[in-house]
This record gives C-alpha cells, structure tokens and sequence, in this order.
C-alpha cells in the first residue's frame, strides 16, 4: 500500500473508477504515513483515524456501486487547525483554546469536501492563530521541512505542506493572510493557491479580515484545480462569498499559456535581495514560459512598500482575536504574538482607516497593470528554507516574518489569485518556488499557466519519504 502515498488525488480516482485500489487502502496508507512522519516533521496536531477508516469503508461501498458521492469520494485529506472540523477540537495552535468546546459544525470548504466524500485523516498544525510565517507554537511545538528536519517547513500552514509533500493525503486545505499557503508550499516544494478573496467562503469570519483566504495545497496544480471546484461555491454562513465560477477550473486546465501576457518581475524593481539560486531557477522558468507561447516582459508592478500599512491590518486583528483573554490566558500565548497584540492595540480607527487607504490605492495600481498583462510572475520567496524554530533568518536583520516574505503578503491586501509553483532547489537540495499572480476573478489563469509548467517537466511533485529515509 506504501506506493498509494505517492499518487496525486486525480491518480486515486482514477483507480478507484478500474478497480485498481480501495479508499480504505488509501486511507491506511495515508494514515501509516502520517504515523511515519510525525515524530521527525511535527505535522500533526492530531489524527482521526478511526473516523476516517469508517468514510473511507463508506466509499469504499460507493464505489462498489459505480455510485461514488461527488468529485473527491475516498481521497484522504487533511485540514489545517484553524478551520472547524466537525467533531473534532479545532484549538488553532493555542493553549487558550479550551478543546471542551461543542466542535460540531464544519466550515464551509469542510463542510463541500464532506459533501464530496473525502476522508479526513487529521488536523495539522499552525503557528497559534496563524500569526506568522513559520509553523511553531506553544501548544504543538516546532514543524519541521521534509526536505531537512533542521529548517522550518514554513508558515502559517506548514503543517498542511509538510504532510501533502511526505504523502500522508494529497490534499490539504489550508490559510493564507499574508503568504501563509504560499511560503510553505515554497519551502517544502508542493502547490498551493491562494484564490480571490471570496471564492473560497470562510466562516468563523477571521479576525483579519479580508486578508485571510482559504486554499488549496497539493501535489500539483490538477489536483489544485478538482479541489476548487469542489470548494469554490458560496455558503450562506460567509456574507463576502462570491457567486459560482462559470466553469470547472479543471476544464480550464488545457489552455496551456500561448499568447498570455506575462510580467517577470525579479526583484520587484531591485527592492528586493533575491538569492542567486532562486533568482536562477525562477528564471529558467520563465524562459520556458516564452518557449511555450507566452510574451513575457521583464517589468515591474508599482508596489510601493506597502509592510507598515499591512502591519497596521495584521496586528490590530491579532489584538482583536486575543480580545477576550484574561491575564493568565494571555501568559500561554506565543511571545511573539503577545508582541504584536500589544502594537495592534494602540492602533486608532484612523490609523486602521489609513492603511485600508494604502490598501486601496495598492489595489487600484494592480488593477491597471493587470489591463496591460495577464499574468505577473517573481519568486515565491527570496530565500529557501532557514533554521527551524525561529520566526526570521539569524542574521538576516529582519524583526518580523514579513521582512522575508516580500513578495507575498501584498497580494493578501489586493485579494489576486496567487500561486506558489516548485521550480527547483537550491544547492542543499532545498526547493524554489514560483510565484503566479493574475487580477482578481482570473484564478483559472494562475492555475493554466502552473500546470503548463507541470505538463513541461519545469514543476515537479515534490519530496515523497522522510529526509532521513
């Protein structure tokens, strides 16, 4: 069964359909490569599986049938602990959750994924709150990358990545606030998007608000585009959620990226220090972008640093999430955080007001760059992987995780579709990662153009076993 952990979600179904394997031969896999993996990569807060041997005997019997219940039936998949999953606790890395909650409501991407038939085989962790880059908290201790147990898988769904990309279920949803899918995606050399604000609904609604997206992690950009379709609806519960797409973006997949107008911008216009490697392997993806068809033009969007205004957003909804603690509560919680809800307090409303101005001018600028190009393509990150445990790179100078991330948290205040595509690895064998970006609503694009790299051999899957293995 070992060999079931290395099949994307597209491959199971297919062999669910010829009879080739079982859900429930795929759910032990998955499981048994969990087990595997937790003691050296810290991925999981927890595992149900008991419950997910029981849907997955439920698929299984489905079909049996030839009547499988929707677009997902029998995957495994896991979720990240922010979002709600019936039944179980969902403590968002905190130890001032109290688990002796009622936990018996599903959120909404949960809630189309039960709906579709998938087996959940567990909840994976998250900084607490999902406050920063990297995957470490009080309650649930250091996540670690697959690629070297040393470094950080990244953050704030480091958890999700580090699982999807050691095969303990080839999809994952997990949160993205400020890069929080793409920076461990990048690190840990999987997929993940984030979609346009609203296509994914979200309830409890974060208390970041319009920054915080829900998304897809996966092996590549196919099985990315068959979880959309399956959590890409609206849901009553959230008030921003868009209508229905027009279409499925899996059958948006084949457009490949002849024509497209591409924007490469390396650096952000020289703003950004990009490591050579990186900047390297970015590169010669992008060169194979323009043998595929596309028009590409090294140029650079108008993204007057924007961290200040971002910092004012971020850190008054971390105050805001933390409102309600009491002293002893507060005490449990990450220094870090306690930081920047101690900074986010002080903020005034015209102070919030002021950044959601800079917000939208920054929103407004991207908006007319898009009428000239379809897509725009940087690094993910700047950098690979660094030390585990830590919330910046020693040395690196920075005092918060956003001096590293660049590249990402911006496109969490404009609300663009954004990818993170593996395109290589550094000299320590340390993955690179693309970043796409397209306007808003234009996710099929972004998705297009990741699965043309994956269809040239430029995208790879990702890392399969255990480091040390």
């Amino acid at each position: 069964m070992t060999e079931l952990t290395e099949l994307t979600a597209v491959r199971l179904l297919d062999g669910y359909r010829k009879g080739e394997w079982s859900p429930v031969e795929a759910t032990r896999a998955a499981l048994e490569r969990a087990e595997a993996i937790q003691p050296e990569v810290n991925a999981f807060v927890r595992l149900t599986a008991e419950d997910a041997l029981a849907r997955a005997r439920e698929s299984e019997e489905r079909w049996r049938r030839g009547e499988p219940q929707g677009l997902l039936d029998g995957v495994p998949v896991t979720v990240k602990d922010i979002l709600l999953l019936r039944g179980a606790p969902t403590l968002r890395g905190s130890k001032a959750v109290d688990p002796a909650g009622r936990w018996d409501e599903d959120a909404p991407s949960v809630a189309r994924l039960r709906e579709h038939g998938a087996v959940f085989i567990g909840k994976t962790t998250t900084p607490e709150y999902g406050w920063k880059g990297v995957t470490d908290s009080p309650l649930s201790g250091v996540t670690r990358n697959p690629y070297d147990p040393s470094r950080t898988a990244g953050g704030s769904s480091g958890g999700s990545a580090a699982a999807v990309a050691l095969g303990a279920g080839p999809l994952s949803l997990g949160t993205d606030g400020g890069g929080s899918v793409r920076i461990p995606a990048s690190f840990c050399g999987i997929f993940a998007l984030k979609p346009t604000y609203g296509r994914v609904p979200l309830y409890p609604a974060s208390a970041f608000g319009t920054l915080a997206h829900v998304g897809p992690m996966a092996r590549d950009a196919a099985d990315a585009a068959l979880l959309m379709d399956v959590i890409g609806h609206p849901d009553s519960r959230d008030w921003s959620a868009l209508a229905p797409p027009p279409g499925t973006y899996t059958d948006g997949l084949t457009g490949g990226v002849r024509g497209l107008r591409v924007a490469y911008s390396p650096s952000l216009g020289g703003q950004v220090a990009v490591r050579p490697e990186v900047a390297s392997a970015v590169r010669h993806a992008v060169e194979r972008l323009a043998e595929l068809g596309a028009y590409v033009t090294e140029t650079d969007p108008d993204l007057t640093e924007p961290v200040e205004a971002f910092h004012t957003l971020w850190f008054s909804g971390a105050a805001r999430v933390t409102q309600h603690l009491g002293p002893g509560q507060r005490e449990l919680l990450d220094p870090g955080l306690r930081e920047i809800c101690t900074q986010g307090a002080r903020y005034s409303a015209l102070d919030y007001l002021a950044a959601v101005d800079v917000r939208m001018d920054l929103g407004r600028r991207m908006g007319r760059f898009h009428d000239s190009y379809d897509l725009l393509v940087t690094p993910t990150l700047p950098i690979t992987a660094f030390e585990a445990g830590v919330e910046v790179p020693k040395g690196s100078g920075h005092r918060r995780w956003t001096g590293w991330t660049p590249f990402t948290y911006p496109f969490n205040m404009t609300q663009q579709p954004a990818a993170s595509v593996p395109v290589g690895a550094d000299g320590d064998g340390l993955p690179i990662g693309l970043q796409l970006v397209a306007a808003r609503h234009r996710d099929d694009l972004v998705l297009r153009a990741a699965h043309a790299l994956y269809e040239a051999g430029v995208a790879s899957a990702g890392r399969l076993t255990p480091s040390g293995s």
